[in-house]
């Protein structure tokens, strides 16, 4: 399938990403988009893994009833994530830290303050901002873990129905030079972080998993301070499928980000 990516053209202008409003679900951003038209292969057909290619699709059920209930998620959902990074990755301690919620329903996402899908090709953590996370979130330990091999991963599915509009991109790690990574500052209300956005560069391959269902996950790194050839940063972004059908439901998703310690 052919679909359009929205890369970030790399003008020197200086990339700002800020996150505000209730809940954090209005954005504005800095820079100019170059959209390009890329072949978009189908992920089920291929095998993939974490180190490999930076991300690896697997079945995997929960017992979360509703995502939409905060209490389920702390209580069922991250310790079911923490298992599944493990598994996959080899990770002897994996924290959980956050997650976001998204909607393809503009209506949905006012009522329930729930973000937008992100139509923008980047990797959530840079070089400095991976360790910075650590630092952040378990301040007491950081100094000592941050002298072993440490990642940022994340799990990403569907909650309630097959996902049919506005599908997960993502980015053959192994495809990823460094120079096609721009830094971008990451705003926030009460921090400051730091993203990559990506520059278009034919060698990327892009791969999709169509009809994702909510007993599926796609686990990603998006930092890994292991610097021996294996997947460190795995761009992604979510695209306009040219293949949706009319009236199909919009989006609900939810990613949720943890640290794997090995």
């Amino acid at each position: 399938m052919h679909a359009e990516i929205r890369y970030t053209a790399d003008t020197g202008e200086k990339l700002v990403n800020e996150t505000f409003g209730p809940n954090n679900i209005q954005r504005r951003t800095s820079g100019s988009d170059d959209r390009r038209q890329v072949e978009i292969h189908d992920g089920r057909r291929g095998s993939f893994s974490l180190d490999r290619n930076g991300f690896a699709f697997v079945p995997h059920a929960t017992r979360v009833v509703d995502f939409l209930d905060e209490k389920q998620l702390k209580a069922v959902y991250y310790p079911e994530v923490e298992a599944l990074i493990s598994r996959v990755s080899g990770a002897k301690r994996v924290v959980v830290f956050d997650h976001t919620l998204r909607s393809g329903d503009e209506a949905e996402r006012e009522a329930r303050l729930l973000r937008e899908p992100v139509l923008s090709a980047h990797n959530d953590y840079t070089e400095w901002s991976g360790p910075n996370r650590v630092r952040e979130l378990l301040p007491d330990e950081a100094e000592t873990l941050l002298q072993r091999r440490f990642a940022i991963i994340q799990a990403w599915r569907a909650i309630n129905q097959p996902i049919q509009s506005n599908p997960l991109a993502i980015a053959d790690a192994g495809s990823v030079a460094p120079q096609d990574l721009l830094i971008a500052e990451r705003r926030y209300p009460h921090r400051i972080g730091q993203t990559y956005r990506l520059k278009y560069n034919a060698a990327h391959r892009w791969y999709y998993f169509p009809q994702m269902r909510r007993d599926e996950a796609l686990v990603f790194k998006v930092y890994d301070s292991a610097q021996d050839g294996r997947a460190r940063f795995t761009p992604h972004t979510s695209f306009d499928d040219p293949s949706t059908p009319a009236g199909a439901p919009p989006r609900q998703s939810i990613e949720a980000r943890a640290l794997a310690f090995f």
